[in-house]
């Protein structure tokens, strides 16, 4: 991850060097986590043999009937509230009807004119450390599609996933680069894991995107081309840079490669190519033929379900992005790591930094090297390898017992190892830390006395050349001195007039 002062130049650079400005806007898939199937009780569950988790309902045989899952319509309402929409006082079902041969009813139940969500809106970090809002113009439920497997000249189909539930998140075109494309992606799904509505785990399709891209090239705008199922947000990002290079070459070529003058197109991403390529003209909402499904009622909203939603959502990570920067004092780039480790990550920090007293200091260590622990030994943070409260104790006996980070690194091994708190630890490895500067000043001055050019080097300006007498001392002493203290008293002693009397020296007054 790029930090802020690198994202903004990098961001700088682009806009520079490109000659049109992208248009992008997102519509972004989420597959509801629950159980069962929107309108049928088929397991949703990952993995099945193909074609196993069907009924007649999803298979849309003659005279079955759905019948809504009402966990589905919880989870799409807590998801419309985290995304501010509009939640209406009623929402109806609609057939859409289209001829694949993954979708075995000849139509799909989805929403139209009265979506569970209207106008909302997304913030994602912006590179300055403030928030941009993207403005979506509906959140809609439907029933996934199934699945096309080509194997060599046949097309196999599975069913598993048809009448899976999905939510539907369309944003407004306001997005204007492939890196905040992805960012708007990846805040997306940041927020849809941390209010429970989905795993987002885009390998097994339970988040994908299709992404609207065209450009403005001074007066002309293009075409909008569709791209559809992105899976991952590298190929979104790539897709992007991709059709927006290729609509400014055809505009060059072509003028009449315009917005009005060219229909809607659907194109595919080719991710071993690394091109876009067609698929077919992108149909309108009439060639879908909607109108209100005749087997299931409207769903009336009421005001007790709007709470229940509201306090499902809890802090927004938007609103917990902005308050561990005021609170904590914490870069934009350290609170986005901290929150990619979700709010079970967050509350943890929290935890560390009450008992350390040093925001800064624990969050470096629950980034770093807690964070490799979990990974590592495959754990979360549901169940940590060390309690909070043991590892805030490590970062304050650190800072007042002055341990280096080789020190450090082993009491907390120690603790890994052992339900043991940092003093303990500290004693049962035997680790002394030399804080006397009577003792500590000695060192120095011999170790100056060993390195003079080291000595003419620094009071030559070049400061890095105190690392080479710090490191001497530290050898001196077998790695057991205050590196804080050792700090100190060397740049006084450099910065000390030579034939001066330093004041670990001067006797006390009578």
């Amino acid at each position: 991850m790029l930090s802020g002062e690198e994202s903004k130049q990098r961001l700088r650079e682009q806009r520079m060097n490109t000659p049109y400005e992208i248009i992008v806007g997102l519509e972004v898939h989420v597959q509801l986590q629950t159980q069962s199937k929107l309108f049928c009780a088929c397991p949703t569950t990952f993995g099945l043999e193909p074609n196993t988790a069907t009924c007649p309902v999803c298979l849309g045989l003659p005279g079955a009937l759905p019948v809504l899952n009402r966990a589905a319509l919880d989870l799409a309402l807590r998801a419309a509230t985290a995304l501010h929409c509009v939640i209406p006082a009623t929402t109806r079902w609609d057939r859409k009807n289209y001829f694949y041969p993954d979708l075995p009813k000849g139509y799909q139940i989805s929403q139209y004119d009265q979506p569970i969500g209207g106008p909302g809106y997304l913030e994602i970090p912006t590179p300055e450390g403030g928030l941009r809002r993207i403005r979506i113009i509906r959140a809609h439920l439907e029933e996934d599609a199934g699945k096309l497997i080509h194997a060599g000249p046949s097309t196999l189909v599975d069913l598993n996933r048809a009448g899976t539930p999905l939510l539907e998140i369309v944003s407004q075109p306001e997005l204007r680069s492939p890196e905040e494309a992805r960012l708007y992606l990846e805040e997306m799904a940041m927020l849809m894991r941390e209010i429970g509505v989905s795993d987002c785990r885009m390998e097994q399709g339970s988040l994908r995107c299709d992404a609207n891209v065209n450009i403005r090239v001074g007066e002309a705008v293009t075409p909008i081309v569709e791209i559809k199922n992105l899976n991952s947000f590298r190929f979104l990002e790539q897709a992007i840079r991709y059709e927006a290079q290729r609509h400014y070459q055809h505009l060059q070529r072509d003028p009449s490669f315009r917005l009005g003058l060219r229909p809607k197109q659907t194109w595919g991403w080719d991710e071993q190519a690394g091109i876009t390529r067609p698929q077919r003209e992108k149909e309108e909402a009439a060639d879908y033929r909607y109108f209100p499904d005749p087997d299931l009622v409207p769903v009336q909203i009421d005001e007790a379900q709007r709470q229940a939603a509201q306090s499902a959502v809890g802090e927004l990570p938007s609103a917990m992005r902005q308050r561990l920067v005021k609170q904590y004092g914490l870069s934009s780039y350290d609170v986005g790591v901290l929150l990619g480790m979700g709010r079970a990550g967050v509350a943890y920090f929290e935890a560390v930094a009450r008992v350390a007293q040093d925001a800064k200091a624990a969050c470096n260590w629950v980034t770093n090297p807690l964070a490799a622990v979990l990974k590592e030994r495959q754990l979360s943070l549901q169940s940590p390898p060390i309690e909070a409260e043991r590892l805030g104790g490590l970062i304050a006996a650190q800072q007042q017992r002055g341990l280096n980070r080789q020190q450090a690194e082993a009491v907390f091994a120690r603790m890994l190892a052992e339900p043991i708190d940092a003093q303990a630890a500290i004693a049962a490895l035997g680790i002394t830390v030399v804080g006397d500067e009577t003792v500590l000043l000695e060192a120095i001055r011999q170790a100056m006395a060993a390195h003079p050019k080291a000595v003419a080097d620094y009071r030559g300006g070049k400061t890095a050349a105190a690392n080479a007498i710090k490191g001497a001392v530290m050898r001196m002493l077998q790695g057991s001195a205050r590196p804080d203290v050792v700090e100190r008293l060397l740049k006084a002693e450099l910065d000390r007039p030579q034939g001066a009397t330093s004041e670990v020296d001067t006797p006390p007054s009578a």
